[in-house]
C-alpha cells in the first residue's frame, strides 16, 4: 500500500503595507471624523475668508475713511482723523433731510410690500395645489431674472404724462403721479416685492392647518384668526422679507434717478460725492449711515426669530 503525501501548503504572503501618504490620509481622517468641530472650522475657512477680506475688510476702509477729509484746493484725500464730515452731515439741514426721506421711503416700500405680499404668500400656501405652487414661484421669481434698468424704466414710461398709469386713471379724473417720491416708492415696492413674498410664502407653509382649523372651531371668525393664529405665527417671515426690501431700499439710488424728479436718497448724495464732487471722505460718511441704520434694525428683530426665515 502506498501512502500519498500531500506537500504542505506555503504560507500566505503578508499584505504589503500600504503607501505613506494613504497612512497619512487615514490617520488624518479618522481625526477629524473624530473632531466635528475642527472639521466644519475647516470646511467655513475659506469661504469665511473671502467674506473677511471682501467684504468685512472693504467695510472697514469704508469707516476708516469717513474719518478722513479733502483738501479743498488740490482735491488730495488728507489722512488725519477728523470728525468734520459727520459734523456737516448732521448739522446741515438739506443732508438730515434726505436721511429722513431715505428712511421714510424704505419704510413705506416695506409696509406697501407686505400688504401686497401676504394675501398673495397665503393664498399660494394654503390654497394652491403642490403644482400650482411651484408655478407660481417660478412667476414671482421671474421679474428678477429681467434687468434693474429695464423694469425702472419700464415705470418711467408707464408714469410719464401719457402713459399706462395716465391712461387707466383719466377714466375716474385722476392723472398719473408723474415723477417723484409716489413714483419712487412704487417702482420700489415692484422690484423688490419678490423679496418680501418668498419669505412670509415659506413661513405660511409652515403654519399647521390644524391650528387654523382649531381656531374657526372653537368660534373664532376668520379675522380673529388671523389675528390671533396667523399674524402671530408668521411674523418672524414677515420682519424676514422686511429685512431685504428695507435694505434695499434705504441704498438704491437708481431708481430715484430716473423717476424720483428733483428728489435725492442717501444714495445719490454717495454718488454725487465719489463722481462731481471728488470727494471719497464725505460719501464714505453718508454711506455709514444706512450701515448703521441696518445694523440697529438687525439687532431690533433678531429678538423676533426672524433671522432663522432667511
Amino acid at each position: 500500500m502506498t501512502t500519498t503525501t500531500t506537500p504542505p501548503t506555503p504560507p500566505t504572503p503578508p499584505a504589503p503595507a500600504p503607501p505613506r501618504r494613504a497612512r497619512t490620509l487615514d490617520t488624518a481622517s479618522s481625526f477629524l471624523h473624530r473632531t466635528p468641530r475642527l472639521r466644519l472650522g475647516l470646511l467655513l475657512s475659506a469661504p469665511m475668508l473671502w467674506l473677511g477680506l471682501a467684504y468685512l475688510g472693504a467695510l472697514a476702509a469704508l469707516f476708516v475713511t469717513a474719518f478722513w477729509h479733502t483738501n479743498t484746493f488740490t482735491g488730495e484725500i488728507v489722512r488725519e482723523w477728523t470728525l468734520d464730515n459727520f459734523v456737516t452731515l448732521f448739522t446741515n439741514d438739506v443732508y438730515r433731510t434726505i436721511t429722513v426721506r431715505t428712511i421714510g421711503i424704505a419704510a413705506l416700500v416695506t409696509l406697501v410690500d407686505a400688504v401686497l405680499a401676504f394675501p398673495m404668500a397665503f393664498a399660494m400656501a394654503k390654497f394652491c395645489s403642490p403644482r400650482a405652487q411651484r408655478i407660481l414661484v417660478i412667476a414671482i421669481m421671474t421679474p428678477l431674472w429681467a434687468s434693474y434698468l429695464v423694469k425702472a424704466y419700464s415705470w418711467r414710461i408707464m408714469l410719464s404724462g401719457n402713459g399706462v398709469v395716465d391712461w387707466l386713471l383719466a377714466p375716474f379724473g385722476v392723472d398719473s403721479p408723474g415723477y417723484g417720491l409716489t413714483a419712487t416708492v412704487l417702482t420700489l415696492a415692484y422690484l423688490w416685492l419678490p423679496y418680501m413674498i418668498l419669505p412670509i410664502y415659506a413661513g405660511l407653509e409652515r403654519l399647521p392647518d390644524s391650528l387654523v382649523d382649531a381656531s374657526g372651531d372653537l368660534g373664532a371668525p376668520p379675522w380673529r384668526t388671523f389675528r390671533s393664529v396667523v399674524l402671530p405665527l408668521t411674523f418672524p417671515a414677515i420682519v424676514a422679507g422686511s429685512i431685504f426690501t428695507f435694505s434695499l431700499s434705504l441704498g438704491d439710488y437708481i431708481s430715484v434717478r430716473i423717476v424720483g424728479g428733483a428728489n435725492q436718497m442717501l444714495g445719490n448724495v454717495v454718488y454725487d460725492n465719489i463722481g462731481a464732487a471728488n470727494n471719497l471722505p464725505f460719501a464714505a460718511t453718508v454711506a455709514t449711515v444706512p450701515v448703521v441704520i441696518m445694523l440697529g434694525y438687525l439687532a431690533v428683530v433678531r429678538r423676533t426669530g426672524a433671522l432663522d426665515n432667511l
